[in-house]
C-alpha cells in the first residue's frame, strides 16, 4: 500500500469516527425517549400512531416485538412485489417499462425488505420512477429501520434487569426513520446534488455524440435514493453500474461522501451501546474490535489490486499497449477513483451489509476479491450493516466470553449479565444460520443443471462467482461478482430464500436472547469475571470473529479465489 493510500485511509477513519460519538449518544437518547428532538416532533408520531392504532406508551414482549417486526416486513414484501407488476399501469413511468417476470419481483421484493439489495436487473432499463421512490426507496429507509430497532432491542435486554418487555417496536421503527435516517439522508442528498447526481423527473434524453451516433441517457430521482442507500447500508442503486455511474458518483468527493456514510450509523451505533446499558467502555471496545480487523483488511486488498495481475505484466508495455497493469489491477475501475479509492470502497462495502459498487469486484485479482467477500462470509460484523452488524458484533461476543468463561472456570458473563444456556444456543443458532444458506446454496448451484447454466466462466473463477452470490445473499449484503447470469427462476428463488432466512432467522433468536437477558437481574463487576471493556477482550472478539470465519469457509475459498491466486503465482 502505498502513502496516498494510508493517507486516504487515515482521514476516513477520521471522518467516520469523529462524528460516531455524537451521532451515538443522541440515538441513545432519542430510543430511550429522552432527547429533547421528540418534544418538536411529537406532531408527526401522533398522527402516524393514530392512523396505525398504535398505542406508544404499550411495551411488548420479546415475542411481541419479533411479531411485530415479521408482520411489518411481510406486508413490505407483499406491497413491493404488487408495486413491481402493476408498475406498467402505474404513473412515473416515462419509458413505459412493464412488470418484471414474477420471480424477479419477488427476488427484489425480499432482497428490499430484508436490507439485502442483491439486484438481477438493471435498474434503468426495468423499474419505472414510481418504484423506484415508492417501492425500493421506502424500503430503503425501513429495512434499515429495521435493523437499527432490533439492536435498541437487544441494548435494552443488556440494560434492563427483571424486565419483561423490551419497548415498543412500531415506536422503534417511526423514530429511527424519522430522527435518525430522514434526515441524514436529506443532507447527504443535498451534498450529493450539489456536486453532480442528478435528481429529477424527466424522461430519458437521446443525445448525438461526438461521432455522430446517438446514445440515451437515463434521467431520474437518483441523488434521494443514493443517500438513503448509504446512510442504511442498502447498497441498491438507481442504474445497473452502480456507484460506479457518474450521475450516481460523478467525483471524488461524492465517493467519499458515500464510504463514510456507509460507516456513519454502524460506528455510531457502537457509543449508542456504550450509553444504554451504563458504560461507555464497553461500546469503545467492540468499536476497537470493528476498527482491529477492518484496517489489516484494506490493506490486504489495497495492496493486492496494485500489484497487478503477474501474467499480464510479463508480457511487457509493447507487447500489452495501453495496459494499466504494470501500475496495477485498473480493470473494472473508474479512472476518476484509481486503484486505492475502489479497494477501499470494496472493503467498506463488504464490511458493512452494503451492496453498493464503485467497481466490478469481478474484475478484482483473486485475493483482492477474496478478502470482501471473506468480509460478508464473517456475518457482517466489522461494522456491518446499519443495526445488524452491532447485534451481530455482539453475538460473537457472548461467544468470546462463554469461551473466557471456560478458560478461567467461571460462568460467563457480559456487561453484568450472566450468559447461560440459551443465550449460547441463540447465539450459536444465529452465527451458524447464514455459513449454513451459503454452503448449501453454493453447492446446490454447482450440482444443478439449472445453476450451471448461470456460470459464465469455467475453474475457480466460475465457482467464486456462486460463493459471492450466496455469501452476499445469505449475508444480506447485495454486491455480486457480476460474471454470474443470475436473473432466472433458479437463482432468483434460492437467492430469494437464502436472503430471507439469513435476515429472520437470525433477527428472531436476537430477540429471544434480548427477552432473556432483560429478564435476570443485573450482576455487579466482581474480581474473578473477564474485563470486556480492555485489550486483552478487543483482541479475544477479533480473534473469534476471525477463527468461526476460518473454519467455516477455508475449505470452499479454496476451491475459488485461493486456486485462482495460485494459477497467477505459481512460483
Amino acid at each position: 500500500m502505498d502513502a496516498p493510500a494510508w493517507l486516504l485511509l487515515a482521514a476516513y477513519l477520521l471522518a467516520v469516527l469523529a462524528p460516531a460519538p455524537f451521532i451515538g449518544r443522541y440515538v441513545a437518547k432519542l430510543m430511550e425517549g429522552t432527547s429533547g428532538v421528540l418534544r418538536f416532533g411529537r406532531f408527526l408520531e401522533s398522527p402516524l400512531y393514530r392512523l396505525a392504532g398504535v398505542h406508544p406508551d404499550a411495551e411488548m414482549s420479546w415475542r411481541g416485538y419479533a411479531a411485530a417486526i415479521l408482520t411489518f416486513n411481510l406486508i413490505g414484501i407483499l406491497f413491493l412485489f404488487a408495486l413491481q407488476l402493476a408498475q406498467g399501469l402505474l404513473p412515473l413511468n416515462p419509458q413505459q417499462f412493464g412488470a418484471p417476470t414474477w420471480d424477479s419481483a419477488l427476488n427484489t421484493a425480499v432482497s428490499f425488505v430484508t436490507n439485502t439489495n442483491w439486484q438481477g436487473y438493471g435498474g434503468e432499463s426495468t423499474m419505472s420512477y414510481l418504484t423506484q421512490m415508492l417501492g425500493l426507496t421506502v424500503q430503503n429507509f425501513l429495512s434499515a429501520a429495521t435493523g437499527i430497532t432490533v439492536a435498541v432491542a437487544l441494548m435494552r435486554g443488556f440494560a434492563r434487569r427483571n424486565a419483561e418487555t423490551l419497548g415498543n417496536a412500531w415506536v422503534d421503527i417511526t423514530r429511527a426513520t424519522l430522527y435518525v435516517l430522514l434526515p441524514l439522508s436529506t443532507v447527504l442528498a443535498i451534498g450529493l446534488i450539489a456536486d453532480g447526481v442528478i435528481q429529477n423527473l424527466d424522461a430519458y434524453r437521446t443525445l448525438t455524440t461526438l461521432e455522430g451516433s446517438s446514445q440515451t441517457l437515463a434521467m431520474g430521482p437518483v441523488a434521494s435514493q443514493e443517500a438513503i442507500k448509504m446512510i442504511g447500508t442498502n447498497g441498491g442503486g438507481f442504474f445497473n453500474a452502480n456507484s460506479a455511474h457518474p450521475f450516481e458518483n460523478p467525483t471524488p468527493l461524492t465517493n467519499f461522501l458515500q464510504m463514510v456514510a456507509i460507516f456513519l450509523i454502524p460506528a455510531a451505533l457502537t457509543i449508542s451501546f456504550g450509553e444504554i446499558v451504563g458504560d461507555r467502555r464497553q461500546g469503545l471496545a467492540l468499536l476497537a474490535a470493528m476498527v482491529l480487523i477492518f484496517v489489516p483488511a484494506v490493506v490486504a486488498t489495497t495492496a493486492s489490486e496494485q500489484a497487478g495481475n503477474p501474467l499480464i505484466a510479463e508480457l511487457g508495455v509493447d507487447q500489452v499497449a495501453s495496459s494499466t497493469q504494470s501500475g496495477g489491477n485498473m480493470e473494472g475501475k473508474e479512472a476518476r477513483f484509481g486503484i486505492a479509492d475502489s479497494a477501499l470502497f470494496a472493503t467498506i462495502t463488504t464490511a458493512a451489509s452494503c451492496g453498493a459498487v464503485n467497481a466490478m469486484h469481478d474484475s478484482f485479482t483473486p485475493l483482492g476479491g477474496l478478502v470482501p467477500m471473506w468480509l460478508i462470509q464473517l456475518g457482517e460484523v466489522i461494522f456491518g450493516g446499519v443495526g445488524s452488524g452491532l447485534y451481530g458484533m455482539l453475538l460473537f461476543a457472548i461467544v468470546a466470553v462463554f469461551v473466557a468463561g471456560l478458560m478461567i472456570g467461571r460462568t460467563p458473563e457480559y456487561v453484568g449479565k450472566k450468559v447461560e444456556t440459551f443465550e449460547l444456543q441463540m447465539a450459536a443458532i444465529t452465527i451458524l444460520i447464514p455459513p449454513f444458506l451459503v454452503l448449501a446454496g453454493t453447492a446446490l448451484a454447482v450440482v444443478t443443471e439449472a445453476g450451471l447454466q448461470g456460470i459464465g466462466n469455467p475453474g475457480p473463477h466460475g465457482f467464486s462467482e456462486v460463493l459471492y452470490a450466496y455469501s452476499s445473499a445469505g449475508n444480506n449484503n447485495g454486491s455480486a461478482f457480476a460474471g454470474l447470469a443470475a436473473n432466472t427462476p433458479f437463482y432468483n428463488l434460492t437467492l430469494a430464500l437464502a436472503m430471507l432466512l439469513g435476515r429472520f432467522g437470525v433477527i428472531v433468536p436476537v430477540l429471544a436472547i434480548a427477552g432473556s437477558l432483560a429478564a435476570k437481574k443485573r450482576l455487579a463487576p466482581s474480581a474473578g469475571a473477564l474485563p470486556t471493556d480492555g485489550p486483552l477482550f478487543v483482541l479475544l472478539l477479533a480473534v473469534t470473529v476471525l477463527l468461526v470465519g476460518a473454519l467455516t469457509f477455508l475449505p470452499a475459498l479454496a476451491l475459488g479465489p485461493i486456486a485462482e491466486h495460485l494459477q497467477l503465482w505459481p512460483r
